[in-house]
């Protein structure tokens, strides 16, 4: 539906990304897409254009999984936000590289912070910002950008809902192309939404089966259904039927 996905699963995403952070002078930012994001981006073309000018926009749902399968790659496995979070976590706990975590509620990223070197303890989590729910001011954009600079993070969580978390990184690197021009290594950036609240013991996940099924968001809305009922109800439908009509007139 004109979202480019990147073929890969969870193990070629993460040493990918581990190795690209590790590039002198790198940038870049990860979506992490599924049903939500590509259909919201049928409404808004500058959303389309996030994604398309991503460094990876991995598959996030399983519906990204299933299309990309019938495409022909074979190979394409769900690379969920929260799993690709802990794997780098894992990936890198006995390296330099270091970790900035940016989003959440109030006191989500003391508490992510905690569990997370509690899995992770010899991990580096070099600094963690909760952002105000609004867009940053140009003071407090200058004040992260010498953040930054300071502490030289090699990943970037970013922690925001779709699509103010791709949005925010898209911007955020448009505004400051030569942040890590100087670093000995680059800084990726990663939007993986409900994995900070996950990974921060507040909000359950989905049984693996259910996952595995394609139906997390059934869970999702059960726990959180004056949030998100709008999101599956309007998208879920629009998407099948848009998926069907493209794959009908696939050769």
């Amino acid at each position: 539906l004109g979202v480019g996905i990147s073929p890969l699963n969870l193990d070629k995403a993460t040493n990918l990304l581990i190795g690209s952070a590790l590039q002198p002078g790198f940038s870049g930012y990860v979506t992490v897409t599924g049903v939500h994001g590509v259909m919201e981006s049928q409404d808004d073309p500058e959303l389309l254009s996030i994604h398309n000018q991503s460094f990876l926009s991995v598959p996030d749902g399983m519906p990204m999984v299933w299309v990309g399968k019938w495409n022909g790659f074979t190979e394409i496995g769900r690379v969920y936000g929260p799993d690709l979070m802990l794997r780098i976590f894992e990936g890198t706990e006995h390296s330099k590289q270091s970790h900035f975590l940016f989003g959440g509620g109030d006191g989500v990223v003391g508490k992510l912070e905690h569990r997370l070197l509690s899995k992770f303890p010899e991990s580096r989590i070099a600094g963690k910002s909760t952002p105000p729910f609004r867009p940053l001011t140009d003071i407090e954009l200058d004040e992260l950008v010498a953040s930054l600079q300071a502490i030289r993070p090699h990943f970037f969580w970013v922690g925001l809902s779709t699509p103010k978390q791709e949005r925010f990184m898209h911007g955020f690197l448009s505004r400051h192309p030569d942040l890590t021009k100087d670093w000995d290594h680059g800084m990726i950036m990663l939007g993986v939404g409900a994995a900070f609240d996950f990974h921060a013991g507040l909000v359950a996940q989905a049984p693996s089966w259910m996952q595995n099924c394609g139906l997390e968001w059934l869970f999702r809305l059960s726990k959180e259904p004056k949030r998100l009922w709008k999101r599956y109800v309007y998208n879920n439908p629009r998407f099948i039927l848009r998926i069907l009509i493209q794959m009908a007139k696939t050769p």
